[in-house]
């Protein structure tokens, strides 16, 4: 091969690289749109509404606990998009007045993200609109939270999630920020209704 063919190549690639480049940043909300998806909107609104929650921090959890999955079923039993425990979902579903639950019912899309919704509204109340601790409460429940704060084993911060004794509430308080952040900046505008923490 000549050296200007073997040139002529090379500024062909780079070309071809720049454009993908360009194409890639024009389109990085739509990519990422598809790998962070938004299923039931609709609902997610609606629910997060009613409970005074931002709707983008609802889907960062959903996508945390469930991917979006409406069968997600984990080890210990947990069910549905929001990952509700049978025996929470009943109880949550009594104080909201609505009665007894069945397990079956956690896979109802609206039923879970109606109870899920309530739920994290409640434990954002219960922590003062701490997201760290309403997250870490969220998955590791609201009286390991209580514990750990008042033997001091944690301080509550989110620089000092480290302290926290279970590895999987670490990286979940992670994960539903970091989620937190990718659904903010692809669907969200403005500020986003729950002050994140610095990090």
């Amino acid at each position: 091969m000549s050296l200007n063919r073997k040139k002529s190549l090379k500024l062909k690639r780079r070309l071809l690289f720049i454009l993908i480049l360009l194409l890639l940043w024009f389109n990085h909300k739509e990519i990422g749109r598809h790998l962070y998806p938004f299923p039931h909107q609709e609902l997610v609104y609606h629910y997060a509404q009613a409970n005074n929650l931002d709707p983008l921090f609802v889907a960062a959890v959903i996508k945390s606990e469930s991917n979006f999955n409406d069968r997600a079923t984990s080890p210990k039993g947990a069910r549905g998009l929001m990952q509700i425990m049978p025996t929470t979902g009943d109880w949550i579903s009594r104080k909201m007045g609505a009665g007894p639950l069945s397990p079956e019912q956690l896979f109802n899309v609206e039923t879970n993200i109606s109870l899920g919704t309530w739920y994290l509204a409640d434990l954002l109340r219960e922590f003062n609109g701490d997201i760290v601790l309403a997250i870490a409460a969220y998955n590791a429940g609201r009286g390991n939270v209580k514990s750990w704060l008042n033997s001091q084993h944690w301080t509550g911060e989110h620089k000092t999630i480290d302290q926290i004794p279970f590895y999987e509430t670490r990286q979940y308080i992670r994960r539903v920020l970091w989620n937190y952040k990718v659904y903010h900046y692809l669907y969200g505008t403005g500020e986003p209704m729950l002050k994140l923490p610095v990090s």
